[in-house]
């Protein structure tokens, strides 16, 4: 089923104000985060086109080296990955906005727990860590107002 589909079944009692396909936006709730409203016209694409923005972008990457994360798959650390960004990012970008990107498998790694057991890992790519970075950067703002109140896991601040 296609997420077009799947907005079309959802009722309008649920939450959901008729009016139209695209991006979530936040839906008046009292105690409990309801199901977003949707609104018409290309929001997807342009919430993508605004992720992508150079200014966003740079943000992201700042983040990113800010964070100090390990090398993924890919053996490229943040200064190896600006360097290679600085050629493929064309065609990085055109594979996001025509929806035939894949992000890279992630690298995984095993670290001791204090118990003495173990934790397992999985490290993304420089690459697709930006990418992430990036994409939370626009929609973060946008769908956290539709969480629940007493929704605390993984959440800012």
């Amino acid at each position: 089923m296609s997420i077009q589909q799947a907005k079309r079944q959802m009722p309008a009692s649920a939450g959901r104000e008729a009016v139209g396909q695209g991006v979530a936006l936040a839906a008046t709730s009292s105690d409990e985060a309801c199901c977003p409203r949707y609104v018409s016209g290309d929001a997807g694409s342009m919430l993508l086109r605004a992720a992508l923005r150079r200014e966003n972008l740079l943000q992201a990457f700042k983040r990113v080296r800010a964070n100090k994360g390990a090398a993924g798959v890919d053996g490229r650390d943040i200064d190896e990955t600006s360097r290679y960004l600085a050629v493929a990012w064309p065609e990085i970008r055109e594979q996001l906005l025509t929806g035939t990107y894949r992000p890279s498998p992630v690298r995984r790694v095993t670290i001791p727990k204090p118990d003495g057991g173990e934790r397992e890992l999985g490290i993304p790519t420089v690459t697709d860590r930006l990418i992430q970075q990036a994409l939370l950067q626009v929609l973060q703002p946008i769908l956290d107002p539709t969480f629940s109140e007493h929704s605390y896991g993984f959440r800012p601040g």
